[in-house]
């Protein structure tokens, strides 16, 4: 395993399970990583058919919401994310795309900067078919603030409350991701 693959592996490892398709998923990606070092996209979309996407969700928690795009190849709400380019950091994959998606600095201040979730997700949409192995981070963001998203990923943005939230057309793990994210967000503030 080579060290940069190792430490992804150790990222992975750090990841609390939620439930137990999250242990499942974790479990899934440590085997994945050590049987091999082709972890990420080299060719649009699928190859290797399995690779890594950092996503940078923005959450206000002090508005108890959360903001995701309409991505124009998935055809769903997504937060903003993407692929590691060969060699790259998770966390590194997710301040670029916050950067590159959003035109912000991220702040990882509200859960931390370690993932908070973990995916192996079949994709859909027009590149289709293939494995992502997400790894979520979550970034802060207000919702009283107007964010641009990139014209080329996303048709639009909006805010969604998380407790209410009934989107079906997401990520197919995003309630799961949100009840982990407020379950997180309640230690938190009860630590404060």
């Amino acid at each position: 395993m080579n060290p940069v693959t190792a430490g992804i592996a150790e990222i992975v490892g750090g990841v609390r399970a939620f439930d137990e398709l999250e242990r499942t998923h974790i479990a899934t990606t440590l085997a994945w990583l050590a049987s091999t070092d082709d972890v990420f996209r080299r060719v649009k979309p699928a190859v290797p058919p399995r690779h890594l996407v950092s996503y940078a969700v923005l959450v206000d928690p002090d508005a108890g919401a959360v903001f995701l795009g309409w991505h124009l190849l998935a055809g769903l709400w997504l937060p903003t994310g993407g692929h590691l380019d060969p060699g790259e950091y998770p966390l590194a994959a997710a301040r670029r795309e916050a950067y590159e998606e959003l035109g912000i600095e991220a702040e990882f201040d509200v859960v931390g900067a370690e993932p908070l979730f973990l995916t192996v997700t079949t994709t859909v949409g027009r590149s289709g078919g293939h494995e992502d192995v997400s790894l979520w981070y979550v970034i802060r963001g207000d919702r009283t603030r107007d964010y641009a998203l990139d014209p080329g990923e996303f048709d639009a943005g909006r805010w969604f409350d998380i407790e209410d939230f009934a989107v079906i057309e997401c990520d197919p793990h995003f309630s799961r991701f949100l009840a982990k994210l407020d379950s997180a967000i309640r230690v938190t503030t009860s630590a404060d």
